[in-house]
């Protein structure tokens, strides 16, 4: 499969740290706001972002509809100096895979009532479809749809299951090494054609 490449350059930070990423409890649709170590995490982000974009002039700044990230977006922005810290746009398909019926669950417990659906996923974690959810391949369309109509170079703020999108589509992973691939909270990735770097 050719890899896909954006019509522009984008960064994409993935949300800060919140209660049940640091719990590993799925969060999918549901609004978690950030805690501490997370807003640590976008502030460092955006001195990050400021000392790589200067003023950001001619950069559009986009987010998941989702409350952690916008949140985070937020926050990078006023690390930044960008005002106002609102100023960005919101896109519906950027939001986290949705897990259905197993958001607000831990795979302890998820195991405890449904071993076979657990061992299914862990057998093709990238195809795999909770109850009532979709699979990261899913989540994939959404975002390939979304990085197909940037208008110029932008900075996103997302999920970790987008990041895993792009590693697929763009960096050439195959799925189930994408979907189980680390995606850090205090570092942002750069994207440039078919090349991806952390930063």
């Amino acid at each position: 499969m050719a890899r896909f490449t954006a019509p522009h350059p984008y960064f994409l930070i993935r949300h800060g740290q919140t209660d049940w990423n640091a719990e590993g409890r799925f969060q999918g649709s549901v609004d978690i706001p950030l805690n501490d170590i997370g807003r640590g995490q976008a502030a460092g982000n955006g001195v990050k972002l400021k000392s790589v974009l200067g003023d950001a002039a001619g950069w559009r700044f986009l987010s998941s509809p989702l409350s952690r990230a916008r949140e985070t977006m937020e926050i990078v922005r006023r690390a930044a100096g960008y005002s106002p810290v609102d100023a960005y746009g919101v896109d519906p398909l950027l939001a986290e895979v949705t897990y259905g019926d197993w958001e607000r669950r831990t795979i302890p417990e998820l195991e405890a009532e449904s071993p076979a659906l657990v061992a299914a996923r862990a057998a093709d974690k990238w195809g795999f479809v909770p109850p009532n959810g979709e699979s990261y391949g899913m989540l994939a369309e959404r975002v390939r749809s979304v990085l197909s109509g940037l208008t110029g170079p932008t900075v996103i703020t997302a999920h970790g299951g987008v990041l895993r999108s792009v590693y697929h589509l763009t960096g050439g992973m195959g799925g189930d090494e994408a979907a189980n691939a680390d995606v850090p909270q205090d570092r942002f990735l750069f994207v440039e054609g078919t090349t991806l770097s952390w930063m």
